[in-house]
């Protein structure tokens, strides 16, 4: 059977990509990575992909005069690589409307809280502002809206009296390299559907029971 061919979109150090490419090493995984592309130069990312011999390409967003036109060189890219799912791994720019209604329903992204909560950036001292019990991260479709569309996959974090937004980061970001690769293997085993603005998985199996923070003695 054919593997679901990625797009994995950066713009740094790219620890969400390593995890993606880790998941693609396993023989069993159905997808693979065919391009990685960062829109700035440099990004500590592309050294992972060509570490692992995967096609790496840079497409520097200040050499566009729109963004629309960043856009279309990124569309031209990923096409001639057989793009069929692109995955947003920190990568750093608002895309078009142009360019999430081309790659609709076939672009993913990763966001370090529990959405619709805590959107854009800074949201571990968002979370701790706002004195909530947990935070986490989601992978979601992409829609024109930052940090919007149907939810495919979440994890859940407590957040502990004494946490700073770093503390809260790196137990988030444990969890979001866990489950990317799981969000991807959903979409490759053709489990998803999306009705009305919600991600439907087949065969589902769901947590039973539930947490508190803080306990109580």
């Amino acid at each position: 059977m054919a593997k679901l061919k990625l797009a994995v979109l950066i713009s740094g150090r790219g620890s969400n990509l390593q995890s993606l490419i880790d998941a693609c090493s396993e023989p069993s995984f159905p997808a693979e990575i065919g391009i990685v592309i960062s829109n700035r130069p440099g990004a500590a990312g592309l050294l992972r992909a060509q570490k692992s011999a995967i096609p790496t390409h840079c497409i520097d967003h200040k050499l566009f005069g729109t963004r629309a036109e960043f856009d279309a060189e990124m569309t031209k890219a990923m096409e001639a690589a057989g793009t069929e799912l692109v995955c947003l791994a920190g990568f750093m720019r608002l895309l078009s409307d142009e360019f999430c209604a081309h790659w609709l329903d076939r672009m993913i992204n990763i966001h370090p809280s529990l959405l619709p909560s805590f959107k854009g950036l800074n949201v571990q001292q968002a979370a701790l502002d706002a004195g909530v019990r947990f935070s986490g991260c989601t992978v979601h479709y992409v829609r024109p809206e930052m940090d919007c569309g149907p939810v495919i996959i979440q994890a859940v974090v407590p957040i502990s009296a004494d946490d700073t937004a770093n503390d809260l980061a790196k137990r988030i970001l444990t969890e979001e390299h866990k489950i990317y690769p799981e969000a991807v293997r959903l979409i490759a085993e053709k489990r998803i559907f999306i009705k009305g603005e919600k991600a439907v998985i087949a065969t589902q199996n769901t947590p039973v029971g539930s947490m508190r923070n803080p306990t109580v003695e």
